[in-house]
């Protein structure tokens, strides 16, 4: 059984293009139940914005903002 595949940098760039998903995924959810912890509403269209959100600085940035939002703005917002 021939298991090259499994070696050559193009198996490893959709392995990388996974976990940078699986990442963001993560960040995702992590700024949606701090946000729902603190009793934030959080509308359809923001919610989209975070799940389809694939910049993980960005993503990081919302993560940090998120426990002490007390909007979803804030999320957003630089300040």
């Amino acid at each position: 059984m021939d298991l090259s595949f499994y070696k050559s940098s193009l198996s490893e760039e959709i392995r990388d293009e996974g976990r940078a998903e699986g990442r963001a995924e993560g960040l995702a959810r992590s700024i949606l139940l701090l946000l729902a912890q603190a009793g934030i509403d959080v509308p359809d269209e923001a919610r989209e914005r975070i799940t389809g959100c694939t910049d993980l600085d960005a993503l990081s940035r919302w993560l940090l903002r998120a426990p002490t939002a007390t909007s979803v703005e804030d999320v957003f917002t630089e300040k």
